[in-house]
């Protein structure tokens, strides 16, 4: 079965069975770790290549794992014909991230869905359960062009 003939659900669940993940989850070293329809959960450690000048985790990491999150609870709700791109993502950052803090978990959860608008919200926590960070998102549903 080839992706473009895949249900979203269908595609994300080939990533988890073991497809090569997209560059940007190389790259920031994360992965999709759990996915169900309309709920998705990234896991990632992030280390010193990620540090701004003031000797900490960058903000973007933590806002790449949750547009991530959104994007991909979307993207499971998704029909073989939909696609869909971040319209809005507002992040609010609640706890610093180093090095230090291990396996950080961002979970996303659609909120609603429907033919041209979904909206979704993500949670970044530490290994203790802790909020890291939060976000909320506005993605656009499209017809893809075949």
């Amino acid at each position: 079965m080839n992706a473009e003939s895949m249900t979203g659900l269908q595609q994300l669940q080939a990533l988890i069975a073991g497809c090569k993940p997209p560059p940007i989850a190389q790259l920031m070293k994360f992965d999709l770790v759990e996915i169900a329809e309309g709920r998705v959960v990234f896991a990632g450690t992030p280390g010193k290549e990620v540090y701004n000048p003031i000797g900490s985790v960058h903000g973007g990491y933590a806002a790449t794992l949750l547009d991530s999150a959104c994007g991909c609870a979307v993207h499971s709700m998704l029909s073989p014909t939909q696609g869909y791109t971040t319209l809005e993502l507002k992040i609010a950052y609640h706890r610093g991230l180093t090095h230090e803090s291990g396996l950080v978990r961002a979970e996303g959860t659609v909120l609603t869905f429907g033919k041209r608008v979904a909206f979704a919200e993500a949670k970044l926590l530490d290994p203790q359960g802790r909020l890291c960070a939060s976000a909320t998102s506005t993605l656009l549903v499209f017809e893809r062009k075949t």
